[in-house]
């Protein structure tokens, strides 16, 4: 009894999840408070600032100082229960008035990436502080400065090493974090949410004129295709679980060919027409396996040695050893049309399995064809494809 209701007691509500705010607020409350402390008016712990949707959120400030005509305000970053990187950053603006009359001059300084590639929501060249977040700023720079040129410098100390555990250096994000946020208040990270924010790597190989992709789920399909086949940084897509949504997301935005590239563990999954690969979701691997090493004739000593190995790589392995390897090649021929028949034939897709030391073990005839149309494909034997 005592297990159950400690369990109980881990397995937290959803619907009781603390929420945050983002890095966009913390940059607007700190620019205010600054401006407060720049124009002599009593400077508390507290700060309050516009949202974008039109509420106000109440914010502690970290640090504050002044130096000559320079003020300069801290606020510390709560992801509240949103498993966020960037919670319990500093997030630091330095606020200088110009003149009596202009605009609001918004910068990036220490630890902000400035953006490298274009297909994103800042330009090239400048810094990456998104637009909803520099709207904030201005806005809560006008209630203190309603007319003045100001201007007001974003740095976050630690930035630089953090932007690292980000997907920052993957979209030419170099030097930093980004400044981000579209309503100011961070919820806890739904599925649905996690889905979007793999979108604007889709958007960036849009807009560098990519008319073919790889969609891998993780780092192992990314090394293999950049390495190996040669494909551009923006072109390929780490698609976590999500294969069938950024299929659809692929095919919304006119991309024409797609090569699904991974590990046969997971996208395996695909040629049983699951779309979403997650094992809580589900997880029929193995029983895909046997089931086409049945159709395809395998005895049953066989199947059932097969179907007693722990892991999908290593039932893979024993296939190729019997000489049993074009089944895998099937595999993927079907992995490719059950994608296909998903976006209704909206676009073209090959599929190629790999092992997890990057060996490329099997393929389809579009994999190949998209490979080599638009990249590399490297040499390699298909005596088990003509078996």
């Amino acid at each position: 009894m005592g297990g159950a209701a400690d369990m109980r007691k881990k397995t937290k509500d959803r619907h009781s999840w603390k929420t945050g705010f983002t890095t966009g607020s913390c940059a607007a409350g700190a620019a205010k408070a600054a401006c407060l402390l720049l124009k002599g008016l009593h400077q508390g712990t507290e700060v309050d600032i516009p949202l974008p949707q039109g509420e106000r959120l109440q914010l502690s400030v970290h640090r504050w100082d002044m130096a000559e005509d320079v003020a300069w305000v801290s606020i510390i970053k709560n992801a509240g229960d949103d498993p966020d990187v960037t919670h319990g950053l500093e997030v630091v603006a330095r606020v200088q008035l110009l003149s009596e009359r202009g605009e609001i001059r918004i910068r990036g300084g220490r630890g902000i990436g400035v953006v490298t590639k274009k297909g994103l929501q800042i330009p090239p060249g400048e810094s990456a502080i998104n637009p909803v977040p520099r709207s904030m700023i201005q806005a809560a720079v006008r209630e203190i400065f309603p007319q003045e040129e100001v201007l007001v410098v974003i740095e976050v100390p630690e930035g630089e090493r953090l932007a690292l555990k980000t997907l920052n250096p993957r979209l030419g994000i170099m030097g930093g974090v980004s400044i981000l946020g579209t309503t100011g208040i961070v919820r806890p990270m739904s599925e649905e949410a996690f889905k979007n924010s793999i979108l604007p790597e889709l958007d960036q190989a849009v807009a560098y004129g990519h008319k073919a992709i790889v969609l891998t789920p993780g780092n192992y399909g990314f090394r293999v295709a950049r390495e190996q086949l040669m494909v551009p940084e923006e072109a390929i897509i780490q698609m976590s679980n999500f294969v069938g949504f950024l299929l659809e997301e692929a095919a919304y935005r006119k991309i024409e060919k797609v090569l699904l590239l991974g590990h046969i563990g997971k996208l395996i999954k695909v040629a049983g027409g699951i779309f979403h690969t997650h094992t809580h979701v589900a997880d029929a691997r193995m029983e895909i396996l046997v089931a086409h090493a049945a159709l395809a004739g395998m005895d049953q000593n066989s199947l059932q040695a097969i179907a007693e190995l722990p892991t999908v790589e290593g039932a893979a392995e024993e296939i190729r050893s019997k000489g049993w390897g074009s089944l895998l090649f099937k595999l993927a021929e079907r992995a490719s049309h059950r994608a296909q028949d998903h976006v209704h034939g909206e676009l073209q897709v090959g599929t190629a399995f790999t092992l997890l030391n990057g060996e490329i073990i099997a393929w389809d005839a579009p994999a190949k064809e998209i490979g080599k149309e638009f990249w590399r494909w490297p040499p390699m034997e298909e005596e088990f494809w003509r078996k």
